[in-house]
């Protein structure tokens, strides 16, 4: 069966950095572009970044763009999230999904497996 499975969440400071992994298995990695989404207490989950099949493009929200850098490896079925310059509106629960069928603006696709999500906390 289909298992993502996120690590590398943790707690740290405002400025800080942490890389989120993820690591796929039970189908074919290359079929579905990934994609990493959140959820603060309290709030709806939201898009944060995607990664194409490939590898060759990639999509961030506004709130992340220039901080957080998504990447893949296909040969090892992973995708990362690097995070840098954290802040405390980042705190939340982080979650890798394989999705597809992209918006114009990459921002909204279809989700079609979730992995289980892993807590990052930035203190002020």
């Amino acid at each position: 069966q289909v298992q993502l499975v996120e690590s590398g969440g943790g707690l740290v400071q405002t400025g800080g950095s942490l890389r989120l992994s993820c690591a796929a298995s039970g189908y074919t990695f290359t079929t579905y572009a990934m994609g990493w989404f959140r959820q603060a207490p309290g709030k709806e989950r939201e898009f944060v970044a995607a990664i194409n099949w490939s590898g060759r493009k990639t999509y961030y929200s506004d709130s992340v763009k220039g901080r957080f850098t998504i990447s893949r490896d296909n040969a090892k079925n992973t995708v990362a999230l690097q995070m840098n310059s954290l802040k405390p509106e980042d705190t939340g629960v982080y979650y890798c999904a394989a999705v597809s069928s992209p918006s114009s603006s990459g921002t909204v696709w279809e989700t079609d497996y979730w992995g289980q999500g892993t807590q990052v906390t930035v203190s002020s």
